[in-house]
């Protein structure tokens, strides 16, 4: 499935070996049917389990219409497709009675959740509801959302973490790609700069020691050594506490292969590990801010029989001294007193 099978089906069909009994499937509305040929009378509408992993994902969004010149998704997924909102709260609902303590809501354009549906919603909207259903439930549950455009993010949105901090992990990653206005209309963003900075500055200013992460592409072809300082200056002032760098890779049928100006390969790794250096430092530096504070933490592992480990609501991992067996705690959710930091980690006490 994905994109390279819905662009190049007969590549993949040529590449596998003659005993392997397998299907491409170039549109995974087709997920039902291939289910169905495949003997499964009623194929279910969601994911019960995943395995040994302590959280769980649920996709509420697919498909994508914005034509970013670097992205193949408009081109093999053009249309918006969500879920409905009952069905996502059954899904969440069955995961949390699994033992799922942490759900990752995900989309390939996550902020235009709910524009299909009738009548129509939002991920406000649907949040909401999660919320309903966990208070209602009692359900020991906290939500994540996956990547989202700035403005993307309304006032709705943003009172929503503010005031069910426990459900809500205060966490938004934004995507950024680059701090140069030039750059971003050439990769046909449609937000510049400005509005991305003033919504990092609002949900800044509306949720208390929120973390802001966030995706940039340095190398995009006709991007100056001026260009690039722009995105560094960009992401010093709004401090995110995670950056994802990402060298630019031409993709095949994207616009942004066949654009002028292709910077070298020398050059695009140079720029990488200087933001990288900077994003680094950062996020050592909102580690350190979260000292002496108390963070609600999904314990995920034991390091060894004296430690655990596990990601703090505001996406930091954090370890804490075993104090009891650690088959009682793990996959469980715990409050956390943050007593040192080493780096971008954070160690601390559970609070009980």
């Amino acid at each position: 499935m994905g994109c390279f099978a819905t662009r190049r089906p007969h590549e993949i069909r040529a590449l596998l070996d003659s005993d392997v009994s397998l299907e491409v499937i170039g549109d995974k509305r087709d997920i039902p049917n291939f289910l169905r040929r495949r003997g499964l009378a009623q194929p279910p509408t969601g994911i019960s389990f995943f395995g040994e992993r302590h959280r769980a994902y649920v996709k509420v969004q697919d498909g994508c219409q914005a034509g970013c010149a670097y992205c193949i998704i408009p081109k093999v997924r053009p249309y918006l497709q969500s879920r409905p909102i009952g069905q996502v709260l059954e899904e969440i609902r069955t995961l949390a009675h699994n033992g799922y303590a942490e759900i990752v809501l995900t989309g390939i354009h996550l902020g235009h959740f709910g524009i299909d549906l009738v009548p129509r919603s939002n991920l406000s909207k649907l949040l909401g509801q999660i919320i309903t259903l966990t208070d209602r439930e009692s359900l020991p549950l906290r939500i994540r959302i996956s990547s989202l455009e700035a403005v993307e993010v309304p006032d709705e949105l943003i009172r929503l973490f503010r005031e069910h901090p426990k459900i809500l992990c205060p966490h938004f990653h934004l995507s950024m790609q680059s701090g140069s206005d030039e750059v971003l209309r050439n990769m046909k963003r449609r937000w510049l700069s400005g509005p991305f900075l003033e919504r990092c500055e609002r949900i800044r200013h509306e949720i208390d020691r929120v973390a802001l992460t966030t995706d940039v592409i340095v190398g995009f072809p006709g991007e100056t050594d001026a260009q690039f300082q722009e995105t560094c200056n960009l992401v010093r002032r709004i401090e995110f506490s995670k950056v994802h760098v990402f060298r630019f890779s031409g993709r095949e049928g994207t616009e942004a292969v066949k654009l002028p100006d292709q910077i070298p390969t020398g050059a695009k790794k140079n720029r990488a590990v200087e933001l990288q250096h900077i994003a680094d430092q950062l996020r050592a530096d909102y580690a350190k801010s979260l000292l002496g504070t108390n963070v609600q933490v999904l314990l995920e592992a034991a390091e060894s029989p004296a430690e655990f480990s596990g990601t703090a609501d505001r996406y930091l991992k954090i370890r804490v001294p075993a104090l009891r067996e650690p088959t009682s705690l793990i996959g469980k959710l715990v409050e956390v007193r943050l007593e040192g930091a080493f780096g971008e980690e954070l160690i601390g006490r559970i609070h009980f």
